[in-house]
């Protein structure tokens, strides 16, 4: 594929192995950057970084401007997305996206209106002075303007610039090296911007605090280097220098550079910050210094479109977004049936079609030829030892590709499969043509795989565990609730049943004993106070009230019915009898609270009253009763005096009261002859009369 190649020992480019591979740059005219043409629609995938992807903060159908925020995401590590051009959304669905799965994945599309018109305002202002700005508000800016690693990685660069306030940085490195071939961006943007990488350079080693800084580059990009010495030497920048390496593949690897550039071996499975070195690329570095100085998010970056299929090899500065078919358009087109790949031809992937956008990571169009011949037929390994020679991370390749041809996939963890960097040198220098770092990217995948399959179990099995753990919880707790109420009922079955009243006294009881005592108490003042007549007169006056309320309310009902049915001339006078009686006790009463003094008065008039009726010997009674009421109302001081012989006196006068009244009822001869001549009883009349009409009510007709 390059021709002829060296292969490296230890020692001669400061790490083990590596390529010298034929390079076929820009140089010159041809290296220079060019602007792309603005596109007529741009595809943004959400995820064009190192971590979770962002979410779409626009709608099919909006309009949006250059530079406007149009996806971003709530996670530590992830980078917004901001529309390269002015137009319309007019999808956000599924689209063919540059990875080497092939997969779809979800995008935004814009439809370009031709305008190219700005934001009014940018999100974060652009400052005179951004070395005058704190750490903490140059980081946001950074990720606010959507920037990552631009060498391809695409690792957000805000999370780069927070190593942590226990970390230690001594050194920054800025990664100028293109070990691929075809490629030549970095070295274009070196030549042509050297002041924003190197104010960059600056800006961010204070925000790191490190001591020093130091540019790797390579020996065959000689213009790049005299263009940073001359901007250094031109801001006065004395802690920046530029180390100029031999040209080996793959020195522009991380952990490979470090290596070169300071004899420090990052140790494995580690970090650069373990040994306090952070890396960046010049690219990257530049973007940080646009944002700040210029307030300009991420939209566009420079791409190298190069290869024998293309006519017109080309750096352009191209808007992020843009199909790669106009691209390929803009450098003349095809030479013959190409075969895309992003990136170089040992690290970089084939391209499904040309209709993929351009992203963040895009660092080079690589456009070959597709051969028509099959491809070298496999052969067995021979066991040569070349592929260990050549492994710039010091590695087994040909015992990995035995397990993971094998899946033995422990093994190969054992023997450090996740400490190749993958940069194809072993598959090149391969005499059997054996596709040794598909082996190995087949081995990790299965890996991943079955780690992650591991969590998904670790998680179902966590989750059964608790809801097992919480169900015996339930069930011990009912089972003491259940015990609990057992020995209630069986203390409550021990306890007597009837308890003495004293032993059931509560403080509520207490509290109405206490109240029904004292209105006891209040109402026993009261009566002490008031005069023994007034009390003795007030049940009668409340008797008397009753009364006159029921006659009143017999009055009514006997009017009532004797208006439906007049035969009800029986309840009438029982009315009237009522009546009568409540009368006679309502004046008994009134009397009584008249002449409190002398109630012997009231009982003579009673009995007064009483001798008026037509029945002498109820009269006679009722005087008598009268008489002795008022004997035994004249006090007790009178029966004291009186002697014996007037009390035996007073029972001779009842007894001869009573016997003159059954004399006057006692017929007369002259009355004897008259058989009808009787006294007539007017009560008793009436209650027969009324006893009349109720038999012939009841009589059947």
């Amino acid at each position: 594929m390059f021709g002829l190649f060296k292969s490296g020992r230890s020692g001669q480019s400061g790490f083990h192995g590596g390529l010298t591979l034929p390079g076929h740059k820009l140089h010159g005219e041809a290296g220079r950057i060019r602007p792309a043409p603005l596109p007529d629609k741009v595809i943004l995938p959400l995820s064009q970084h190192i971590g979770a992807p962002t979410r779409a903060l626009v709608k099919v159908g909006e309009r949006v401007l250059r530079g406007q925020l149009i996806a971003d995401s709530d996670s530590f590590i992830a980078a917004p997305v901001h529309a390269s051009i002015s137009g319309t959304v007019v999808e956000i669905a599924p689209c063919a996206v540059p990875h080497a799965s092939g997969l779809a994945a979800m995008a935004i599309v814009i439809e370009s209106d031709h305008a190219d018109e700005g934001l009014p305002t940018p999100d974060w202002p652009a400052t005179e002075d951004p070395f005058s700005l704190d750490a903490q508000t140059l980081r946001e800016r950074v990720r606010r303007a959507g920037l990552v690693g631009l060498g391809g990685a695409a690792f957000p660069s805000s999370v780069k610039l927070n190593p942590g306030s226990s970390a230690n940085v001594n050194t920054l490195i800025l990664n100028g090296i293109e070990c691929e071939p075809y490629i030549s961006c970095d070295a274009a943007l070196m030549q042509e911007h050297a002041d924003a990488v190197i104010a960059g350079a600056e800006l961010i080693r204070r925000v790191l605090g490190a001591q020093e800084c130091l540019i790797g580059l390579e020996d065959n990009a000689p213009e790049a280097a005299a263009a940073l010495r001359q901007a250094i030497n031109q801001a006065d920048y004395g802690d920046i220098e530029i180390r100029v390496v031999p040209t080996r593949y793959p020195q522009g690897g991380e952990k490979q550079l470090i290596q070169a550039l300071t004899g420090k071996e990052v140790p494995r499975e580690g970090l650069p910050l373990d040994i306090g070195i952070v890396v960046h690329n010049v690219g990257t570095v530049a973007a940080i210094w646009r944002a700040i100085r210029y307030a300009q998010p991420l939209i566009s970056r420079i791409v190298t479109v190069n290869g024998p299929g293309i006519r017109q090899p080309q750096n352009l500065e191209v808007r992020l977004g843009t199909p790669v078919a106009e691209l390929i358009a803009h450098c003349g087109g095809y030479t013959q049936t190409p075969r895309l790949i992003m990136g170089g031809p040992m690290m970089g992937f084939a391209l499904s079609s040309d209709a993929v956008p351009v992203v963040k990571a895009t660092n080079c169009i690589l456009v070959e030829v597709a051969q028509a011949e099959p491809a070298d037929t496999t052969l067995p390994c021979i066991r040569c030892g070349e592929c260990v020679d050549v492994c710039p991370a010091n590695l087994l390749p040909q015992q990995l590709y035995w397990q993971a041809r094998a899946k033995a996939f422990d093994k190969a963890q054992e023997l450090d499969l996740f400490d190749c960097i993958e940069c194809g040198c072993c598959a090149q220098v391969c005499p059997s043509n054996i596709p040794l770092v598909q082996y190995y990217r087949y081995a990790k995948t299965e890996i991943y795989q079955a780690e992650k399959e591991k969590r998904k179990a670790d998680i179902a099995r966590n989750r059964h565990e608790f809801r097992q753990q919480r169900l015996e919880a339930e069930a011990r707790e009912k089972e003491e609730a259940r015990r609990r109420k057992r020995e209630a009922l069986k203390q409550k079955k021990q306890t007597p049943a009837a308890a003495p009243a004293s032993a059931k006294t509560t403080p509520a009881n207490d509290a109405i004993a206490a109240a029904i005592a004292k209105a006891k108490a209040e109402k026993a003042r009261r009566l002490a106070q008031e005069p023994a007549s007034a009390a003795s007169a007030q049940p009668d006056a409340i008797s008397a009230a009753i009364a006159k309320a029921q006659a009143q309310k017999a009055q009514r009902l006997a009017a009532d019915s004797g208006k439906a049915d007049p035969a009800a001339r029986t309840d009438q006078v029982a009315a009237a009898i009522a009546k009568a009686r409540a009368a006679r006790t309502a004046s008994a009463t009134a009397e009584a609270a008249a002449d409190p003094v002398a109630p012997g008065a009231a009982a003579k008039r009673k009995a007064d009253r009483a001798s008026t009726t037509t029945d002498p010997v109820a009269a006679a009674i009722a005087k008598a009763r009268a008489a002795k009421q008022a004997a035994s109302a004249s006090g007790d001081t009178a029966e004291a005096v009186a002697p014996a012989g007037p009390a035996a006196g007073k029972q001779d006068a009842v007894a001869a009261a009573i016997a003159q009244a059954k004399a006057a009822r006692k017929p007369t001869p002259e009355s004897a002859s008259k058989p009808h001549a009787k006294t007539p009883d007017p009560v008793a009349a009436a209650i027969a009369k009324a006893k009349a009409a109720k038999a012939a009510r009841e009589k059947p007709s």
